[in-house]
């Protein structure tokens, strides 16, 4: 049968905890819109500044649909401007002498030739955290480089590991190193914001999308200090403890299964029906097994090749054996697990078959301030009125409109 996804309506008047906690955001693409969502997701007022050709996010569709800027930049507001103008220049300022985060993903240097260099935002606005992404860090001998984050996955040491031995190195099939940045880059502000919140002193925060995938390798290179050598590509096996690997039912289902303590090895062992093997000098500790990988590997692979993907995780699951399916975007789609825990909702959108469009719940989940969903990903420019007006007054307001300062939105259509 399959799981029905719970329907979830936007609700303008949701609240969450960070209710009235403003964010400008003059990022592009996945890392800073990462982070935003975040903040979004728990009550933040995000509003997105766009250039008249909007979010380059914008420009990633499947079948003629936004599906990315629909599903990370949910609970924001748009406001485009003409970036190029000095009088748009102006109107960020002041969005920024009324905000507690200000973020930028542009090459290092281009805000400063904006006129916007933190120093300039935090004369205008002392307690401002102000959140700058780059590939590679605002400073070092590849600050001025292309910060995309393929290059990153690739220098960080992480698909050098990635892969099978006999093949070449795997970049991630997803946005990695962005996402990860986003991630780090959340919990930085709310770091600094708590700082701001207590001195009032703002302060300008360093992302790279390079150091947080880097650091998310530890301890590799203390292990390399330690052996001199470099962990090795090894599909789906590890280094640290055998066995552990995807294993292929014999109905073609694929399932992944790891014994990390010995415990777990002996309920594995007994299970397969091999409880000598746990006495076997091969197999007799981690250390054994790690040094004879491939038998022990066989043992598990051959048994099971011959039962189905039922079989295996209705047996290891009553015998208390760490094993799971290797799922894909179909089975998830209708899983029951998924759909209960709502990891994926649906939200209301016409431009869906049938009218509903699938995207992850809100994370992390908090007890008493849960995330919230109060609007869907804006339109471009859908927001300038509804923000400027209070910021700018009417008559200038329509002044910049009319000078092709403020563009799109439905005053300008």
């Amino acid at each position: 049968m399959t799981a029905k996804l719970r329907r979830r309506p936007f609700d303008a008047q949701a609240k969450g905890a960070l209710d009235a906690l403003r964010v400008v955001d003059l990022s592009r693409l996945v890392a800073g819109n990462v982070l935003t969502k975040v903040l979004g997701d728990h009550g933040a007022e995000v509003i997105k500044v766009e250039p008249p050709a909007g979010d380059s996010l914008r420009a990633w569709k499947t079948g003629g649909v936004e599906t990315s800027w629909k599903t990370l930049c949910r609970n924001k507001r748009s406001l485009c401007l003409e970036l190029r103008n000095p009088a748009a220049i102006e109107v960020v300022r002041k969005l920024a002498a009324t905000a507690d985060i200000f973020v930028e993903s542009f090459r290092p240097g281009v805000l400063e030739e904006m006129g916007l260099a933190p120093d300039v935002l935090l004369a205008l606005n002392p307690a401002l955290v102000v959140v700058r992404i780059s590939g590679w860090g605002q400073t070092g001998p590849f600050s001025h480089k292309p910060g995309f984050g393929t290059l990153v996955e690739g220098y960080s040491g992480f698909a050098a590991i990635n892969g099978f031995a006999d093949r070449e190195p795997v970049l991630p099939p997803m946005f990695m190193a962005d996402a990860y940045a986003g991630l780090y880059g959340a919990s930085a502000a709310m770091i600094a914001l708590h700082h701001a919140r207590a001195t009032g002193e703002g302060q300008v925060i360093d992302v790279s999308l390079f150091e947080p995938i880097f650091a998310m390798l530890e301890p590799q290179m203390a292990n390399y200090r330690i052996s001199g050598k470099k962990k090795p590509r090894t599909g789906s096996r590890s280094t640290n403890t055998a066995p552990r690997n995807a294993y292929r039912t014999k109905d073609g289902g694929w399932v992944g299964l790891s014994s990390s303590t010995q415990a777990m090895f002996a309920k594995l062992m007994k299970s397969l029906g091999r409880p000598e093997l746990l006495e076997d000098p091969r197999f007799r500790t981690n250390s054994d097994r790690i040094r004879h990988l491939d038998e022990i590997d066989g043992v598990v692979r051959d048994y099971i090749a011959g039962i189905t993907l039922a079989e295996a995780l209705e047996q290891f699951d009553r015998d208390g054996v760490t094993i799971g399916p290797i799922m894909d975007v179909a089975g998830l789609d209708e899983d029951r697990y998924v759909a209960e825990r709502e990891a994926l909702i649906e939200v209301p959108d016409e431009e869906m078959p049938g009218g509903w469009l699938p995207m992850h719940g809100e994370i992390p989940r908090l007890s008493r301030t849960p995330g919230i969903l109060r609007n869907p990903a804006p339109a471009l420019g859908e927001d300038n009125d509804a923000l400027l007006l209070p910021l700018l007054g009417g008559k200038e307001l329509a002044r910049l409109r009319a000078e092709g300062v403020i563009l799109h939105g439905a005053a300008a259509a």
